[in-house]
């Protein structure tokens, strides 16, 4: 039976962040939830979500996240993984990060 796939919402610095993971759990640190195993999109391919990417440079290397209970909107536990996403916590929006263009010649 494979491990099941959880759907993380949690609010961070005025956004909301959507994150997937295999591992929640009642922290050992009071007031923690812990959150490992995270999960993210290997896209081989030349089309590259920039939400997924900035997610992944952020949490990359994150052996155990460790989440205030009173900043987790929702958990649930979900069949498949969809596409993650930071959205503004105001408005709702999605929050995208403009591709970097090069500066204007001199």
């Amino acid at each position: 039976m494979p491990k099941p796939l959880y759907k993380v919402t949690f609010l961070n610095a005025g956004k909301v962040y959507e994150l997937y993971a295999r591992h929640v759990a009642s922290g050992a640190l009071w007031g923690f939830t812990e959150v490992g195993e995270l999960v993210f999109d290997v896209n081989e391919g030349l089309v590259v979500d920039p939400t997924e990417e900035r997610l992944r440079d952020e949490f990359g290397n994150t052996r155990l996240l460790h989440l205030p209970m009173h900043s987790i909107v929702r958990i649930e536990e979900v069949e498949k993984k969809s596409q993650s996403a930071i959205r503004d916590a105001a408005t709702g929006e999605r929050v995208v990060t403009p591709f970097p263009m090069p500066g204007k010649p001199r």
